[in-house]
């Protein structure tokens, strides 16, 4: 499989940030880290394996980045507010660099599918309900999608524009919905089993659906706990039946 690292100096972040791309060709899948993991957090866990051979067939080209949510929400010695800010520079980060970066590396803008496990689920489909624009669809695993889940009760503007089950009910912007009416691949993965939230999917099927967005809520078995092993299986499912 071919793979490669870069990394630049990102302006949003003030810091030196990696991406680990693999693959040649097909359309473009960005994976988000869970909790306070790193770039590479997808490889050590041997999910990039289980997807293998969609990225060696030249289906898709993987971008794999960094999270800073030890620099935000999972950092207990922040103030609430500098967590918040924090959050919306790696929004920066994710729109105004990684995107580029993935149209400098695939000729051009190409089909651009988000995808995380757990808090990389919320930053997917937080992602794609901010930026229709620019991304595609989501592929979002075993995640909650109310950050209030993550700010020990602190709640601004920021938290309340970066929480899709705070947003998406009041979003009326006609440009955004139409766009995001128009997404083929919106789609919310959970078990049911330890440490698993499916009521947060639940929520997001029910408001997806007052909105008119095409989506598929997907809840597997009580055995299916919030673990590397289940995401090794969700990902590749839905590669392989879906594009």
């Amino acid at each position: 499989m071919h793979r490669e690292i870069h990394h630049w100096h990102s302006p949003a972040l003030n810091k030196h940030m990696e991406v680990a791309v693999y693959g040649h060709y097909g359309f473009a899948l960005l994976l988000f880290p869970t909790a306070a993991a790193d770039y590479l957090e997808y490889e050590r866990f041997h999910v990039i394996d289980s997807i293998a051979p969609f990225i060696e067939s030249g289906q898709v080209k993987v971008f794999s980045i960094n999270s800073i949510n030890s620099e935000s929400w999972l950092n207990d010695y922040m103030d609430p507010r500098h967590k918040a800010i924090r959050h919306q520079q790696f929004n920066t980060y994710v729109s105004n660099e990684v995107a580029p970066f993935i149209h400098s590396q695939c000729g051009g803008r190409v089909q651009t599918i988000v995808a995380g496990a757990s808090f990389g689920a919320l930053h997917s489909a937080n992602t794609l309900f901010r930026r229709p624009d620019l991304f595609d669809g989501c592929i979002a695993l075993s995640g909650s999608y109310d950050l209030k889940d993550y700010t020990n009760g602190y709640w601004d503007e920021d938290v309340y524009f970066n929480s899709p089950l705070d947003y998406l009910p009041n979003l009326t912007d006609d440009d955004t919905l139409a766009q995001l009416r128009g997404k083929q691949h919106i789609y919310f993965v959970s078990g049911q089993g330890a440490y698993e939230k499916p009521s947060s999917s639940v929520a997001m099927g029910r408001v997806l659906s007052a909105k008119h967005i095409p989506h598929a809520i997907d809840l597997w078995g009580h055995d299916v706990n919030h673990d590397w092993p289940w995401w090794r299986k969700m990902l590749p499912h839905y590669l392989g039946t879906k594009f």
